[in-house]
């Protein structure tokens, strides 16, 4: 059978994020987060859960350190809970956090495993949200100080530090559209807190940088490619839009030192800004986002294809001919993984790129044999990955694959509706239950390559899953 081989040392690994997997609520003197408080509001969680528990990875990470090991992998990539660490967003530290994660770095080394943390995954204190959140340029600055907590206390033990996850959904998200915590719906708050993550993101990286001359700092975005439904001009107009709005209006800041000008005046047509003069923005700030990197990540779920609607304004709207989607509702198009990879790589030249978080949602319940056979997400990943394999031949300077995700988990707003793991999670004793796609994807990691069809001989051998 043929297979496509990756470059000697590509990194593999697997990606999950604090809020979503560890619970421990109010263990450890752990404070409240947005999204403990958020989870409390009724109608905000699709099934009505609440995160307090989650995949209980505080007391069970021992095990998952476990499963990683049985798949091969040489890396993991997890979120660093602000609250456990500050529980009121600023400091005296919290030593019980920081031993946490001190035994979680430890024991991936001792299993061979790189660790690869993010420092804000979207859990701010509850308390700087009080105080005006990310709209709010001092939780900027908070964010230096909690950075070079974290970064002080680990930083002999790890090499490569990424600062934010997708600034775009804790701002947008966040605070323009209300899905996400903390709910609010105020555009022009939302373009402050886009600004100030970015902000915090130059600060920190040069922060842990002086505190750490070796340190490799980066940091994750989330990338959908925006194509036209036609070839109108509207159309075309259309997709432009979203390409500024979504994706330049983070990439050109940190790789140009300047946001996209056609982005910013699309929001003061929208009268979203008084002018293209960002008040928000001031000296220095720009030189600091664009603190060169040492990579970038990359989040990759599918595109998006944009028409004009009737009023004129850009909409997304289903690709034709019809494809399949996710249970998320996202096309399932792996070519927009290569086309992103290769763009960046053309139009922003950074020196390192990974593929930070690429999975798929799919609920398939256990056969009466017990086996999870997830062979959609299977056949997901299997067009994915031949799609990064061939970005690489392109000259992307790819480094690494971060499979999203380890566990099925809290997905945010979906609640645990949404399954995205390739280990089931046993909702009354947390016992973890390896999916085809696990066997699968040891498989590739093993072989360093994927084989010309989405399937695997081991499929169905869980014994050295077991935890």
């Amino acid at each position: 059978m043929s297979q496509t081989t990756f470059p000697a040392g590509f990194l593999w690994g697997v990606a999950t994020s604090a809020q979503q997997i560890e619970g421990g609520r109010h263990e450890g003197g752990r404070g409240e987060s947005i999204w403990d408080r958020f989870a409390t509001v009724p109608g905000k969680i699709a099934d009505g859960t609440r995160p307090d528990v989650s995949c209980d990875h505080y007391h069970l990470w021992r095990k998952d350190i476990e499963l990683m090991k049985g798949l091969g992998l040489g890396a993991y990539r997890f979120s660093i809970s602000w609250p456990r660490i500050f529980p009121t967003g600023r400091g005296p530290a919290n030593s019980a956090g920081l031993d946490f994660y001190e035994a979680l770095v430890d024991g991936l080394l001792e299993a061979g495993l790189e660790p690869f943390p993010t420092l804000y995954h979207w859990d701010l204190p509850q308390a700087l949200q009080d105080g005006g959140g990310w709209a709010s340029r001092d939780t900027a600055m908070a964010f230096v100080e909690y950075s070079l907590a974290v970064t002080r206390r680990l930083g002999d033990r790890v090499r490569r530090w990424t600062t934010h996850n997708e600034p775009w959904c804790a701002a947008t998200l966040g605070y323009e559209e209300g899905h996400h915590a903390p709910g609010h719906l105020d555009p022009a708050e939302g373009l402050r807190a886009a600004h100030h993550l970015l902000l915090s993101h130059g600060w920190a990286a040069a922060a842990i940088r002086r505190q750490d001359p070796a340190a490799e700092v980066g940091i994750v975005l989330i990338h959908s490619p925006a194509h036209a439904a036609t070839d109108s001009p509207a159309d075309r107009d259309a997709a432009r839009w979203f390409d500024g709005f979504f994706n330049r209006w983070y990439l050109d800041p940190i790789f140009r030192g300047a946001y996209p000008a056609d982005a910013v005046a699309d929001r003061v047509a929208r009268g979203q800004l008084p002018g293209p003069e960002l008040p928000f923005v001031r000296d220095g700030d720009l030189a600091a986002i664009s603190t060169p990197l040492d990579f970038v990540g990359v989040n990759y779920y599918s595109r998006v294809v944009m028409k004009a609607g009737p009023d004129g304004l850009p909409v997304a709207v289903p690709p034709l001919p019809p494809q399949t989607f996710t249970d998320m509702g996202w096309e399932v198009y792996p070519d927009g993984l290569r086309e992103t990879l290769v763009r960046i790589h053309r139009d922003y030249a950074p020196r390192r790129m990974y593929i930070a978080e690429n999975g798929a949602a799919y609920d398939d319940p256990a056969g009466p044999d017990g086996r999870i056979r997830d062979t959609r997400r299977i056949g997901y990943l299997h067009g994915h990955l031949l799609a990064a394999r061939s970005a690489i031949a392109e000259g992307a300077p790819l480094a690494g694959y971060f499979l999203w995700s380890l566990l099925d988990n809290f997905e945010w707003g979906f609640g645990f509706t949404k399954k995205f793991g390739i280990f089931a999670v046993d909702p009354q004793d947390g016992r973890r239950l390896p999916k085809d796609s696990a066997h699968w994807y040891r498989d590739v990691v093993t072989a360093n390559a994927v084989t010309g069809t989405p399937t695997a001989s081991s499929q169905g051998e869980s014994r050295a899953f077991d935890a």
